[in-house]
């Protein structure tokens, strides 16, 4: 259980990452996870891993939690962007309200230098473990025990790619987050239950919405989580 005075610290480290480095997330999203992740026991192995990067604004704040607890980050991404797709999003609730939008080859896109930098500058780089390239490549070859997971993807093919791969390295009590289900084709993966069975290997888990937004009360489920029970 982390403290009140380590909590402020932490989010005046969070906000200061947030001034100087583009963030496309909410504060309250990473500290909704950085607070399962003090939950889990540290006897518990495992390590803490984040698929999405962008800028390393994020991997810059789950490092600073790393620390904190004494585990490895592992942060997957292309460092080019994202993938070519071609992906139907169709409209879904943003905090400008509804609208399309398209996810195109090469969006949100950080260098692995930038990453490293931004990390080394305002995170914890010792603890970190960068590994590069598409996740259909670098998935499948990745067999640490995990406890925590941060999926920010955007395409319902990179979420389907990091369940199969990471969901079943998940220790029992771990936790799974989502910060892409206002996006409709990606909260349909997660609530495909042949998906689920055939491509994960588990049967469809209980989802559950992680954080209400005050500030934007109709991105709904936004967040999600999953606890992995066995």
């Amino acid at each position: 259980m982390i403290k009140n005075r380590e909590m402020d610290k932490l989010i005046t480290k969070f906000n200061n990452i947030s001034d100087n480095i583009d963030c496309p997330h909410l504060q309250e999203e990473i500290i909704t996870f950085m607070k399962d992740v003090y939950n889990i026991p540290k006897e518990i192995d495992g390590c803490i891993v984040e698929a999405g990067c962008y800028k390393g604004g994020s991997t810059s704040k789950f490092s600073l939690v790393a620390k904190k607890v004494n585990r490895k980050l592992v942060a997957f991404d292309s460092f080019k962007g994202i993938p070519a797709n071609n992906e139907d999003n169709g409209p879904f609730l943003g905090p400008d309200g509804i609208r399309n939008y398209v996810f195109y080859e090469g969006n949100y896109h950080g260098t692995l230098e930038e990453v490293t930098e931004n990390v080394s500058k305002f995170g914890n780089i010792e603890i970190c473990q960068f590994i590069e390239g598409w996740f259909e490549d670098t998935l499948p070859n990745f067999s640490e025990p995990i406890v925590a997971i941060y999926l920010d993807v955007d395409l319902a093919s990179s979420t389907k790619t990091c369940l199969k791969y990471l969901y079943p390295l998940l220790v029992p009590g771990g936790v799974l987050y989502s910060q892409d289900c206002h996006i409709p084709i990606v909260k349909n993966v997660f609530n495909d239950d042949d998906f689920w069975k055939q491509e994960v290997g588990y049967p469809k888990p209980h989802i559950e919405r992680a954080l209400i937004y005050k500030k934007f009360p109709r991105y709904d489920t936004k967040l999600i989580k999953i606890v992995k029970v066995e």
